[in-house]
């Protein structure tokens, strides 16, 4: 049967393949994600077996069910929620709080080759050192509460945010910059309409990476001082040598690592729609 007036058969042969698509990257995704449960699975049966058999000591590496029966309880008794949640606040402030003053100074940056080049050793001093090393001050400064974790969460994020935007923005094509000045644009729209856009990739990449830095400074915070929080709960755990309950902390602290990755991987396919490759 021939197709219809008005429909050529190339549009046809696309639509019919649409499915086929869909389907593939459906199954891609179930493959992926059953190795993933299978490798999940063969280290837990490996634990248990070592435990079980004496060749790794259960005292001190625990046990998957010990593990499982910690976060039962945590559950049931409702711990994780507010450790999760007090920990979950600190980190979202500080990488957002990070971030924004990173980003803006890194692309600012672009402005000014001189300055640029004044604080570069300055950014790279503060760079090198270890945020752990500053939690003391950090908490002489802003005391125990909720400001300390805040701040150690930002420490922990901003330089590392400066750096890859002002890359970034370093990196955009000459060409391109040329191309809108032989057009008439000022240095301030070339920085709106060409170099922010341009830097979004780099900046993304930046904000998946630095999420993981908040958390671990904000734990770091709660191992200083701090009465609840998972960094807080997991302190208090290795201190009372519950090893088992260490490893149940650890679970849910990586649980919401993942979590907060993921809302960052939404934002970026949100906001960087001709990103072709992270609709896949």
């Amino acid at each position: 049967m021939s197709a219809p007036s008005g429909t050529s058969s190339t549009s046809i042969d696309r639509g019919a393949a649409a499915p086929r698509v869909t389907w593939g990257r459906l199954g891609g995704m179930l493959r992926v994600l059953l190795a993933q449960s299978l490798l999940i699975a063969a280290m837990l049966a490996f634990w248990h077996w070592a435990t079980a058999h004496g060749s790794v000591n259960a005292f001190l590496f625990g046990t998957p069910e010990a593990v499982g029966g910690y976060l039962v309880k945590m559950f049931a008794d409702g711990s994780v929620w507010h450790d999760a949640w007090i920990t979950g606040a600190e980190t979202l402030a500080g990488f957002g709080l990070g971030n924004v003053l990173g980003t803006a100074i890194g692309l600012l940056l672009w402005y000014s080759r001189f300055l640029s080049r004044v604080v570069q050793p300055f950014i790279l001093a503060l760079g090198s050192i270890p945020v752990v090393a500053l939690a003391p001050i950090v908490i002489i400064w802003f005391g125990t509460g909720f400001a300390s974790k805040l701040a150690m969460a930002t420490l922990s994020v901003i330089v590392v945010a400066l750096v890859i935007s002002y890359k970034g923005a370093m990196g955009v094509d000459p060409d391109q910059i040329n191309l809108m000045r032989s057009l008439g644009a000022n240095r301030h729209q070339i920085f709106r309409h060409l170099v922010v856009p341009a830097s979004l990739t780099d900046i993304f990449a930046g904000l998946k990476l630095t999420v993981g830095f908040a958390l671990v400074g904000a734990i770091v915070g709660e191992f200083m001082s701090s009465a609840d929080g998972l960094g807080h709960a997991i302190f208090k755990a290795g201190s009372l040598y519950a090893i088992a309950k260490v490893f149940a902390e650890l679970v849910v602290t990586m649980v919401l690592a993942l979590l907060l990755s993921a809302v960052v991987v939404r934002v970026e396919r949100a906001l960087l729609p001709w990103r072709h490759d992270l609709q896949n």
